[in-house]
C-alpha cells in the first residue's frame, strides 16, 4: 500500500502495523483483546476489591491501559484501511465488530468507575492509602478525580450497555453514511471527484472558484434529504442520552470532555468576538488585491481560499513563487523536513522517518474520505496520516499541521495509555505549532510579493480557525436549541448556518448555506462542538511559539516536556506550567493581538498598490 499518483503522492504504509486482516498478529491481538478483557471482569468480581483496595486499582490500571492500548491499535487498523475505501463492506463489518468489543470495554470501564468512585467518596483515606502502596499512580491523580466526577453522568450499567448498542446500529451508522456519501460523489462532467471540486477554492481563477462551488452547492442540495436524515438522528440521540446522563447540555458534555472551565471557553469566545471587526477589515482588504478594478469589492464564500496574484507582469515572479507554483510531494516533503529542523533536529528527524515509511496516505481517489487526520497505534507507538495532496503550499501547511499531531503522541507515547490520552483542545495545539513553524519561518526569509502572499495565506488560516470556526460554534448552539423541539429540516439547517456565517463574517457576498452537509465534525456521535478546540490550539500556540522566539532551541526539551504531561493534567494547569492564565480574556486577546501586524503591512501593501 504505498503506491504514489502521478505527482507523487503516496499511499501509506500499514503492513508494519499490522501484516493484514488475516495476518497472524492482527488475530493473535484479536485474541490478546478478549483475554484481557475476560481478566479484567474477573478481577471486578473478586474479592480483591474489599481485601486489598490499592492491589485491585493497581491491577485493574496495568490490565486496562495494555487492553485499551490493543483495541485502539486494532480499531485504528481498520479505520485507517476503510476511510481509503469506503465502499468496502468487509471493512464496514470489521469496524462494526471492534465497536462492539468497545460496548464490552466500555462495560468494563463503568463497572470500574463505579465501584472506583463509590470507595473513594465514601473513604477518601483510601487514596492516600493507593499512593503509599504505589507511588507510580499519583500522575493518575487527576484522572482519578475526573473519574469520580464524570461517574456521576453514568447511567444504570445496563442502561449504558443499551445505549452504546444502539448507537452502532443508529447514530454511528448516520456517521458513516455521511462520509460515504461525500467521498462517493463524482463531477460526469469532469470526472473530479467532490473533494477535487472543494480543493478549486485555491484555483487563482475566480471562474473556476465560483463553478466549483456552485457544483458543490448542487451536490450537496441534492444528498440534503439523507444529510438530514443523519444530522437530526446524531443530534436527537445525543439530546437524548445527555438528558439521561445528567448533562446540563451537549457544551456542557463538551468541556469536560476538552478538560476547560466554562470561564476559560467564555474568555476564549469572547475575545473572538472582540476580534470580529480585525478579520473584516482584513477580508475587505483581500477582496481589493483581488479585485482591484472594482469599486466596493466584496468577497464571496467561494475566494477565502483565492491566492493573490502578481500584477507586476513578472511571469517568473509567478512561475517560481512559493504559493503559485504546484509542488511535487517529495518538495512537499524536504520542505517541511527543513523547517521543522530549525526548531529542532529531533522534531525534523521525526518528519524524516514519516515521510521515509510511508506513514502519509496523500493521494487523491475516489472512495477516500477527505480532509486529513492523524492517526495513533498505542501498542506499535506510531502514527499515520491522511490528506489529500494536490501541490498547493496550503497542502504543505495541512501535511505540517498533522505531522504536528504525530509528534505530539510521539512525545507521549511511552506513558502507560490512560495518561497519554489529552483532550481536543491541547491535540489542536501541537498541530497549530508546527503548522505556524512553517509559516512563519517562510515568511521571515522571503520579500516583496511572495511575502505578501505568504502573510495573507497565514491570516487567511488564522481566519478560518478563528471566524470560520467561530460560526461552526454558533451553528451547532443553535442545533441543540432548535433540535429540543423536534426535527429539523434541510432548510432550516442551512438557514441556521446562514445565520452564523453573516454574524461571524458579516462583510461577505455570498455563503455557504450547506456547511453543515459536508463537515464530518457535526456527525461526530463521540464529541459534540468539534470546533473551539481548533481555536484553542492556535491562540495556545500562539503563545508558546512568542516564548520560542524569546528562548530560541533551548526551548525545544521544555515544549517536548509540556507535550508529554498533557495527558494528565487539566488544560488549566497545562497552560499554567507554560505560564499562562487560559481562564483570562487578555490572554487569547494577546495571541490575536500578534496578527495585527501582518494585517498592517497587508494594508500597507494595498495602499502603495492602489497609489501606483
Amino acid at each position: 500500500m504505498n503506491k504514489k499518483d502521478s505527482s507523487g503522492a503516496p499511499r501509506w504504509n500499514l503492513s508494519s502495523i499490522y501484516e493484514s486482516f488475516d495476518g497472524d498478529d492482527f488475530k493473535k491481538d484479536m485474541e490478546e483483546m478478549n483475554k484481557l478483557k475476560s481478566e479484567l471482569n474477573n478481577l471486578l468480581t473478586s474479592n480483591l476489591f474489599s481485601t486489598d483496595f490499592p492491589q485491585w486499582v493497581f491491577s485493574y490500571i496495568e490490565k486496562s491501559n495494555k487492553l485499551q492500548s490493543i483495541s485502539s491499535s486494532l480499531y485504528a487498523y481498520v479505520y485507517a484501511a476503510y476511510s481509503v475505501n469506503t465502499v468496502n463492506s468487509q471493512l464496514i463489518n470489521q469496524i462494526s465488530y471492534i465497536e462492539n468489543q468497545f460496548i464490552d470495554i466500555e462495560q468494563i470501564n463503568l463497572k470500574f468507575s463505579t465501584a472506583f468512585s463509590q470507595v473513594v467518596t465514601n473513604n477518601p483515606q483510601s487514596l492516600t492509602d493507593l499512593y503509599t502502596s504505589y507511588p507510580q499512580l499519583k500522575d493518575y491523580s487527576y484522572i482519578f478525580a475526573e473519574t469520580v466526577e464524570l461517574n456521576k453522568h453514568n447511567m444504570k450499567p445496563e442502561l449504558e450497555e443499551l445505549a452504546d448498542q444502539l448507537n452502532l446500529s443508529g447514530a454511528e451508522s448516520f456517521s458513516r453514511l455521511q462520509e460515504q456519501i461525500i467521498s462517493t460523489l463524482l463531477d460526469s462532467e469532469t470526472g473530479k471527484t467532490f473533494n477535487q471540486l472543494r480543493n478549486d477554492a485555491y484555483d487563482k481563477d475566480r471562474a473556476v472558484r465560483k463553478e466549483s462551488f456552485n457544483k458543490e452547492i448542487k451536490f450537496l442540495e441534492s444528498m440534503s434529504v439523507p444529510l438530514t436524515a443523519c444530522l437530526n438522528s446524531i443530534k436527537g440521540t445525543t439530546i437524548t442520552l445527555n438528558k439521561r446522563r445528567l448533562w446540563q447540555s451537549a457544551l456542557d458534555k463538551a468541556l469536560a470532555q476538552s478538560r476547560i472551565s466554562q470561564k476559560t471557553l467564555t474568555a476564549l469566545i469572547e475575545s473572538i468576538e472582540s476580534s470580529i471587526p480585525l478579520w473584516q477589515e482584513y477580508l475587505a482588504i483581500k477582496a481589493k488585491l483581488l479585485f482591484p478594478q472594482e469599486k466596493n469589492p466584496k468577497l464571496a464564500f467561494y475566494d477565502l481560499f483565492a491566492p493573490l496574484q502578481d500584477n507586476s507582469g513578472s511571469e517568473k515572479a509567478q512561475t517560481e513563487s512559493i504559493l503559485s507554483k504546484k509542488w511535487s510531494f517529495e518538495e512537499a516533503k524536504d520542505y517541511i523536513i527543513e523547517r521543522f529542523s530549525t526548531f529542532s533536529l529531533e522534531l525534523g528527524n521525526f518528519a524524516k522517518n514519516a515521510f521515509d515509511n510511508n506513514w502519509i496516505d496523500a493521494e487523491i481517489r475516489s472512495g477516500k474520505v477527505g480532509g486529513a487526520y492523524c492517526m495513533d497505534f498505542p501498542k506499535q507507538k506510531v502514527s499515520r496520516v491522511l490528506s489529500n495532496f494536490t501541490g498547493s503550499f496550503s497542502d504543505i501547511t495541512t501535511l505540517a499541521h498533522e505531522l504536528g499531531h504525530a509528534y505530539h503522541f510521539y512525545c507521549i507515547k511511552d506513558r502507560d495509555y490512560e495518561l497519554a490520552q489529552y483532550p481536543m483542545t491541547l491535540a489542536e495545539t501541537a498541530s497549530n505549532f508546527a503548522e505556524t513553524i512553517v509559516q512563519k519561518g517562510i515568511i521571515s526569509s522571503i520579500t516583496g510579493f511572495e511575502r505578501i502572499s505568504m502573510i495573507e495565506l497565514h491570516l487567511q488560516d488564522c481566519c478560518q480557525v478563528l471566524i470560520d470556526i467561530l460560526s461552526r460554534f454558533y451553528f451547532e448552539r443553535a442545533v441543540f436549541e432548535k433540535r429540543q423541539d423536534g426535527e429539523l429540516s434541510s432548510e432550516e439547517f442551512c438557514n441556521l448556518m446562514l445565520d452564523a456565517q453573516k454574524k461571524a463574517y458579516g462583510t461577505l457576498s455570498e455563503y455557504h448555506p450547506y456547511m453543515w452537509a459536508l463537515k464530518s465534525h457535526y456527525y461526530s456521535t463521540s464529541l459534540d462542538f468539534y470546533n473551539f478546540p481548533y481555536a484553542f490550539g492556535m491562540l495556545f500556540s500562539a503563545g508558546l511559539y512568542a516564548r520560542y522566539k524569546k528562548e530560541g532551541q533551548g526551548f525545544a526539551e521544555a515544549y517536548k516536556l509540556l507535550l508529554s504531561e498533557t495527558g494528565r493534567l487539566s488544560c488549566e494547569e497545562v497552560c499554567q506550567k507554560a505560564g499562562f492564565d487560559i481562564e483570562t480574556k487578555d490572554f487569547w486577546l494577546s495571541g490575536i493581538e500578534t496578527l495585527k501586524a501582518e494585517i498592517n503591512e497587508l494594508k500597507a501593501y494595498a495602499k502603495k498598490l492602489k497609489q501606483s
